[in-house]
């Protein structure tokens, strides 16, 4: 029977498995490895998940909801890291998760399609203790998880010819009250701004709270094209949200936003809350005698 729905799909596997069998022997480390899977078994059902199949040390599992999914990943990594038997020195055990929503196809007790294959492809970007996912799981996500997301990068999954947005989710509380943190730079109290005004090399552009976004980088297609060797074709975009306006940086070489009177601060594969007025550099500090340098203001 096959059938055609829209679904979370979420790869878990443990990282460095062969280094495992080397250090412990066959049958501890299958015995290690077995526990892991029992593990992620049990937080992919107790979200309301269906585990399709288990792949040596790795599980695809799907979801009805993004937020069950990204739940059940957040309960993997959590629970891995604080049981002794998966810390031990010689026998420690780390997860590493990808996540993608979109339509797949049941068949046979298992499903197929370009969902699972970026999913799977997401697991390979992750590190050690790493949940990533994409903009569709994050659009779908509630507030309180979206503000546990951080952007990390924009990349070209193997085999896909597409560029995609790759997020990661943080999910040690103590790591998201650290992406959250705004640098002292930007001071509290401000009436919250309504509309951005962003000016470089003569194109001024106005983004205002009602919505949208601006792309910046070398790219054609950006709303502001900013020329140089270190900076990316999609380098930074800033987004609006229920707290203003946020910056957020995807390159590799980072960015610099530095308001007036203070200093620059770097931003690479994060996010900050744009206040006042300021500049921004891209790739390197801004200079309000370089032409590639943004201006900004902030407006009531």
């Amino acid at each position: 029977m096959r059938t055609d729905v829209q679904l979370a799909v979420l790869f878990a596997d443990v990282v460095g498995s062969t280094r495992l069998y080397e250090r412990l022997g066959d049958a501890a480390a299958r015995e290690l490895i077995a526990a892991s899977l029992d593990l992620m078994k049990d937080a992919t059902s107790h979200h309301g998940g269906t585990v399709v199949k288990t792949m040596g040390d790795e599980i695809m599992a799907t979801f009805a909801h993004a937020s069950d999914a990204i739940s059940a990943a957040a309960r993997m990594q959590r629970q891995i890291g604080e049981d002794s038997k998966f810390t031990a020195a010689q026998s420690r055990i780390a997860l590493r998760i990808g996540c993608h929503f979109g339509p797949v196809v049941w068949e046979q007790h298992d499903v197929f399609g370009s969902t699972v294959h970026t999913a799977n492809r997401l697991t390979s970007q992750a590190k050690a203790g790493q949940i990533m996912v994409t903009e569709a799981v994050v659009s779908r996500l509630p507030p309180d998880w979206r503000s546990s997301i951080r952007h990390v990068d924009v990349a070209t999954l193997r085999g896909f010819q597409d560029e995609v947005e790759l997020y990661e989710v943080i999910w040690h509380a103590e790591d998201v009250t650290n992406v959250l943190r705004l640098p002292a730079a930007f001071g509290s109290g401000r009436t919250r701004a309504t509309r951005l005004r962003l000016s470089v090399n003569g194109t001024e552009i106005e983004l205002c709270e009602e919505g949208g976004a601006i792309q910046m980088g070398r790219a054609d297609t950006c709303e502001l094209v900013v020329q140089g060797s270190l900076v990316s074709r999609l380098h930074a975009r800033i987004d609006v949200s229920k707290g203003g306006f946020r910056f957020v940086d995807q390159s590799t070489n980072g960015s610099f936003v530095q308001v007036d009177g203070g200093d620059p601060v770097f931003v690479r594969r994060d996010s900050m809350t744009l206040e006042g007025n300021g500049w921004i550099g891209l790739g390197r500090e801004p200079d309000d005698q370089d032409p590639g340098s943004i201006r900004y203001a902030c407006e009531d």
